[in-house]
């Protein structure tokens, strides 16, 4: 069962193959989400500061009767953060709102602050910002650091000057957006990519064409999806509070074709609906 393999990082560390995502999650039911999600058998969570639910979350992991070590928790420095003194506070913050004596990823939310979405350079404060995470890093406070949202030049920024190399960039990736320059650059260089709204924040149920191709596998769109980013070799980061589409989307035990794959990385979204106020499907 996909719940139960993993991938292994550029420093030895395994990470689940599949995770939980809790983007809009409300801080008041995160600690039942992922409480369930634990119980169901995912153990690779995620979060961000920017979620505004890591309270909930460290509390979800903390009662989920799993120990510690046998959990994936990831957490996210907020993208405004482009100091080094900011981000030693705010990764300190992370922890203590969690309740969790070390995380095992966090990571620079994204290149430029949410204002600026792909604006300005900010790369000598993602540089002050990594200096930080890679000091937690070597204290056990995060046993891995990595990136979200970098591109190929913000993550050549981080590799010419860092001591520790990032071992995940977590970006937008879904059938109808599949970076493929991008995840080449991952590969090269030792990254493995998570793929967060791997069902395009929804608005790929609509997709007929992809609805058609689910319907010969028979499975459901969500699970094509899933299978997509994982064929790539990604850790999608599927959210919901609802336990049985969090057994659904886990239940992803076929293969897709190659023909098929092909087909898919072909695609092509634009329009997200309601969903592309945020930043990261602005199109920017």
């Amino acid at each position: 069962m996909i719940l139960d393999e993993t991938f292994t990082l550029a420093n030895g560390h395994p990470i689940p193959k599949l995770g939980f995502g809790t983007w809009f999650i409300e801080d008041s039911a995160a600690a039942q989400a992922v409480g369930e999600a634990i119980s169901i058998g995912y153990r690779n969570i995620d979060t961000a500061q920017a979620y505004g639910n890591e309270r909930g979350v460290g509390e979800g992991v903390r009662s989920s009767g799993v120990p510690r070590g046998g959990l994936f928790i990831s957490s996210k420095l907020a993208a405004e953060i482009k100091d080094y003194d900011g981000a030693v506070s705010a990764i300190d913050g992370s922890l203590a709102a969690m309740g969790l004596e070390y995380l095992d990823l966090m990571m620079i939310h994204s290149p430029q602050p949410w204002n600026d979405w792909r604006g300005g350079s900010y790369a000598e404060g993602n540089r002050e910002a990594w200096r930080a995470l890679e000091e937690a890093h070597d204290a056990g406070k995060l046993r891995s650091i990595g990136v979200s949202n970098f591109e190929q030049a913000d993550l050549e920024n981080i590799l010419d000057a860092c001591t520790v190399a990032p071992s995940v960039n977590q970006i937008l990736l879904h059938v109808g957006n599949t970076p493929t320059d991008l995840l080449d650059f991952c590969t090269e260089n030792n990254m493995l990519v998570e793929a967060y709204s791997p069902i395009a924040h929804g608005e790929i149920l609509q997709n007929a064409e992809v609805a058609a191709m689910a319907a010969r596998y028979s499975v459901s769109v969500a699970q094509l999806c899933i299978r997509y980013a994982l064929q790539l070799g990604t850790v999608p980061l599927p959210k919901t509070t609802n336990p049985e589409h969090m057994r659904t989307n886990a239940d992803v035990d076929f293969v897709i074709s190659d023909a098929d794959m092909d087909t898919l990385h072909g695609m092509t979204v634009t329009d997200y609906g309601k969903s592309g106020k945020f930043p990261v499907f602005s199109g920017k």
